[in-house]
């Protein structure tokens, strides 16, 4: 930005160099404040043992487990990590007509800034580990669903294992993936 509030030749006038310098000092100033606040989320965090137990859950980072920490405490309020997908509205809508139930677009009912936090931390899992967390039923439904869809799907099963971690009080343990080399593996033993 430097080098082009100096710029001669770009022509800007006085009153837009001016202009540009404020909104550049104004953005300089929001990214400080940012970066202040994040780290305070890191050090809230890293010292209470929920939001340390919920990280080790894959998309969930300091900003997932102290906002969901401090919306439902331990999840003791639901009784059923479904009910608590729910509440986020990860869960599909559903419509019953005739005794025939359709199942909708998710219900997007609950706490949205939470239900955002999920999905997002779902579409980095499906963009950066993909192979290390994708198990067959990811890779059936990214097959004959879009891919927002799979990262909702994904959103849901990482709030309901959030839930069971905060209920239960225990660390994140990643059961492996079914694949026919580690089915073989297991017969022969």
């Amino acid at each position: 930005m430097a080098a082009i509030l100096e710029d001669a030749e770009l022509n800007l006038s006085p009153l837009m160099r001016g202009l540009l310098e404020q909104l550049w000092q104004e953005w300089s100033v929001t990214e400080s404040r940012i970066e202040e606040v994040t780290g305070q989320l890191e050090v809230i965090a890293d010292q209470d043992t929920s939001c340390k137990r919920l990280q080790g859950v894959p998309g969930v980072g300091p900003l997932v487990s102290t906002a969901l920490v401090a919306a439902v405490g331990n999840g003791s309020a639901f009784a059923k990590g479904r009910e608590f997908s729910a509440w986020l509205g990860l869960v599909p809508r559903q419509v019953s007509t005739g005794g025939k139930p359709k199942l909708l677009g998710i219900s997007k009912r609950g706490n949205s800034y939470l239900r955002r936090l999920f999905i997002h931390g779902a579409r980095s899992i499906l963009i950066r580990e993909r192979k290390k967390y994708a198990g067959d039923w990811m890779t059936q439904l990214e097959s004959r669903a879009h891919a927002s869809v799979v990262a909702v799907a994904l959103a849901n099963k990482l709030a309901r294992i959030a839930w069971a971690i905060l209920v239960k009080g225990e660390n994140y343990r990643r059961i492996p993936t079914f694949s026919p080399s580690n089915c073989e593996g297991n017969m022969a033993a």
